[in-house]
């Protein structure tokens, strides 16, 4: 008699990894999903790790993989960023290549616990490319810099040939002063922390699909794309110091919980009812075969909190401009590090996985 078949728990399903490609950089390796991980893990930080110092004495502790940078520079704790940004069109509802550039920086210091202050600017122009066009980018970092409090205090121009680019990419970098006692990362999660976002997800990735694709709603998706350096301040300020904070951007909420997964070492629980999806993202999503939890945001936190403080930090974001949508989503559990298990509209459990292959290209 053959023993009774056991049916698999659903949350311990993952869909595989698709075959390997050629040994050459890939979209799909500047996606923000499991590709992108793999590069960065088996190739790019091995090789970047810091040596043992002569003499024999212990190399330094590795960095944490978080947004920003915290370094100790003569007694001062200072957050350091640099991103790239290549976001095609380069207008799009909601923001611009220039308001991108200095918001996804200001974002990522922000997600330090640091508060911008001066940004870095590199330009990289191909031949033929509009100074008028231009003259408007920049005119938008400007105006973005303001609005943030920064200063863009220097920066670089290159001029590749004709063929050689693709009209503009920019590359910023922030640096920030990180406040005393203020600790925020991936190491300090803990099971029980309570997760939360500050808004609907998706908006970005679809606002730039549905232009590229040439498609119209009834009601125009505009990008989420804003500054969140407010919200975290206000946390602070009411007392609140997150555990982890971190914007989804390149992989959307499902990849940003994965790589806090992964970094935290520690498991996550969300609920699917729980997460803020707008009526345009979603219909989009649907009609085009997308997973909203997958799609990129750039104005939008993940925050995690203890349990203590998740009502206090709930009605701080939600009386702060940009963070009135702020919704708790799931928990930090110890079971799993590295999985994140997203409960279903239906009530049943299922992997939420890093996403596999090419995603939405160019949406940063």
């Amino acid at each position: 008699m053959k023993p009774p078949v056991v049916a698999p728990d659903p949350a311990t399903l993952a869909c595989p990894t698709p075959a390997a490609p050629p040994d050459t950089a890939q979209l799909a390796h500047g996606g923000g999903g499991r590709a992108m991980h793999d590069l960065l893990t088996r190739r790019i930080l091995p090789a970047l790790d810091a040596p043992t110092p002569a003499g024999g004495s212990a190399a330094p502790a590795a960095p944490e993989r978080h947004d920003a940078a915290v370094v100790d520079l003569g007694g001062a704790r200072i957050a350091l960023t640099t991103d790239t940004f290549v976001v095609s069109p380069r207008s799009f509802p909601g923001g611009d290549l220039g308001s991108l550039a200095v918001y996804g920086t200001v974002n990522d210091l922000a997600c330090a616990g640091a508060t911008p202050s001066h940004l870095s600017c590199a330009l990289l122009l191909e031949e033929g490319f509009p100074l008028d066009e231009l003259d408007r980018i920049v005119a938008s970092m400007q105006r973005a810099a303001t609005r943030c409090n920064v200063r863009i205090v220097t920066g670089d121009t290159k001029v590749v040939e004709r063929g050689k680019g693709d009209g503009l990419f920019i590359n910023t970098s922030g640096v920030g002063l990180v406040p005393a006692g203020v600790v925020i990362g991936p190491r300090q999660l803990r099971p029980g922390d309570v997760v939360l976002v500050s808004g609907d997800v998706g908006r970005h990735g679809v606002a730039i699909m549905t232009v590229r694709a040439g498609l119209s709603f009834e009601t125009a998706i505009d990008s989420d794309c804003a500054p969140v350096h407010e919200l975290v301040a206000a946390l602070l300020g009411a007392g609140v110091v997150p555990s982890c904070l971190r914007d989804p951007t390149r992989g959307g909420l499902a990849a940003a919980l994965n790589e806090l997964a992964l970094d935290g070492h520690v498991g996550f629980e969300v609920d699917a009812s729980s997460i803020p999806v707008s009526p345009g993202v979603a219909a989009v999503c649907e009609l085009l075969g997308l997973d909203p939890l997958h799609v990129a945001c750039e104005g939008r936190l993940v925050i995690t909190v203890r349990a203590a403080d998740a009502e206090r930090a709930l009605a701080t974001l939600r009386a702060t401009p940009g963070g009135h949508a702020a919704t708790r989503i799931g928990t930090v559990t110890g079971d799993g590090p590295g999985r994140v298990v997203l409960r279903t509209t239906l009530g049943t459990r299922r992997i939420l996985d890093l996403p596999s292959g090419q995603l939405l290209p160019r949406i940063c």
